[in-house]
Protein backbone atom coordinates (compact mmCIF):
# COMPACT_ATOMS: atom_id res chain seq x y z
CA UNK A 1 0.00 0.00 0.00
CA UNK A 2 1.37 3.41 -1.00
CA UNK A 3 1.25 6.09 1.64
CA UNK A 4 0.55 9.69 0.73
CA UNK A 5 2.80 12.54 1.79
CA UNK A 6 1.55 14.17 4.95
CA UNK A 7 0.10 17.59 4.10
CA UNK A 8 1.73 20.59 5.79
CA UNK A 9 4.67 18.54 7.09
CA UNK A 10 7.24 19.73 4.57
CA UNK A 11 6.18 23.36 4.82
CA UNK A 12 6.37 23.12 8.63
CA UNK A 13 9.94 21.86 8.37
CA UNK A 14 11.02 24.56 5.91
CA UNK A 15 9.34 27.35 7.87
CA UNK A 16 10.89 26.09 11.10
CA UNK A 17 14.39 26.11 9.65
CA UNK A 18 13.93 29.50 8.02
CA UNK A 19 12.52 30.91 11.27
CA UNK A 20 15.75 30.04 13.08
CA UNK A 21 17.84 31.74 10.39
CA UNK A 22 15.68 34.87 10.21
CA UNK A 23 15.40 35.09 14.00
CA UNK A 24 19.16 35.49 14.14
CA UNK A 25 19.52 37.81 11.15
CA UNK A 26 16.44 40.05 11.11
CA UNK A 27 16.08 41.35 14.70
CA UNK A 28 13.88 38.40 15.56
CA UNK A 29 10.42 39.52 14.49
CA UNK A 30 10.43 37.75 11.13
CA UNK A 31 11.67 34.58 12.82
CA UNK A 32 8.82 34.74 15.33
CA UNK A 33 6.24 35.18 12.57
CA UNK A 34 7.63 32.35 10.44
CA UNK A 35 7.98 30.17 13.54
CA UNK A 36 4.33 30.68 14.43
CA UNK A 37 3.24 29.78 10.91
CA UNK A 38 5.52 26.72 10.94
CA UNK A 39 4.18 25.64 14.33
CA UNK A 40 0.64 25.97 13.05
CA UNK A 41 1.45 23.87 9.98
CA UNK A 42 3.18 21.24 12.11
CA UNK A 43 0.18 21.00 14.40
CA UNK A 44 -2.14 20.63 11.39
CA UNK A 45 0.08 17.88 9.97
CA UNK A 46 0.21 16.03 13.29
CA UNK A 47 -3.58 16.27 13.63
CA UNK A 48 -4.10 14.89 10.10
CA UNK A 49 -1.64 12.08 10.79
CA UNK A 50 -3.28 11.16 14.10
CA UNK A 51 -6.70 10.89 12.44
CA UNK A 52 -5.42 8.24 10.02
CA UNK A 53 -1.80 7.21 10.71
CA UNK A 54 -1.76 4.35 8.19
CA UNK A 55 -2.60 6.63 5.29
CA UNK A 56 0.21 9.20 5.58
CA UNK A 57 3.99 9.19 5.56
CA UNK A 58 6.17 12.06 6.80
CA UNK A 59 5.34 12.51 10.46
CA UNK A 60 9.07 12.95 11.15
CA UNK A 61 9.10 16.12 9.04
CA UNK A 62 6.15 17.46 11.01
CA UNK A 63 7.76 16.69 14.36
CA UNK A 64 11.10 18.19 13.30
CA UNK A 65 9.27 21.21 11.88
CA UNK A 66 7.49 21.69 15.18
CA UNK A 67 10.78 21.54 17.08
CA UNK A 68 12.59 23.95 14.76
CA UNK A 69 9.61 26.34 14.78
CA UNK A 70 9.64 26.43 18.58
CA UNK A 71 13.39 27.08 18.57
CA UNK A 72 12.90 29.89 16.03
CA UNK A 73 10.13 31.43 18.15
CA UNK A 74 12.27 31.33 21.30
CA UNK A 75 15.37 32.78 19.62
CA UNK A 76 13.30 35.43 17.84
CA UNK A 77 11.52 36.39 21.05
CA UNK A 78 14.84 36.80 22.82
CA UNK A 79 16.14 39.04 20.03
CA UNK A 80 12.94 41.13 20.10
CA UNK A 81 13.16 41.55 23.89
CA UNK A 82 16.83 42.57 23.68
CA UNK A 83 16.04 45.05 20.90
CA UNK A 84 13.17 46.59 22.89
CA UNK A 85 15.42 46.81 25.96
CA UNK A 86 18.18 48.51 23.94
CA UNK A 87 15.75 51.00 22.46
CA UNK A 88 14.13 51.85 25.80
CA UNK A 89 17.39 52.36 27.68
CA UNK A 90 19.09 54.40 24.96
CA UNK A 91 21.82 51.81 24.51
CA UNK A 92 20.89 51.32 20.85
CA UNK A 93 21.75 54.95 20.06
CA UNK A 94 25.09 54.60 21.86
CA UNK A 95 25.87 51.43 19.90
CA UNK A 96 25.05 53.17 16.61
CA UNK A 97 27.26 56.13 17.48
CA UNK A 98 30.15 53.81 18.32
CA UNK A 99 29.57 51.92 15.09
CA UNK A 100 29.56 55.17 13.11
CA UNK A 101 32.78 56.27 14.82
CA UNK A 102 34.50 53.01 13.93
CA UNK A 103 33.32 53.28 10.33
CA UNK A 104 34.59 56.86 10.10
CA UNK A 105 38.00 55.78 11.44
CA UNK A 106 38.17 52.99 8.87
CA UNK A 107 37.43 55.40 6.03
CA UNK A 108 40.23 57.76 7.00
Amino acid sequence: MNKEKLPYSQSALVLGIVSIFTACCCWGIIGVILGLIGLSNANKAIKVHNENPDMYDGINNAMTGKTTAIIGIVIGSIFVLVFVYLMNTGQYQIMMEQYQQIMDEQMN
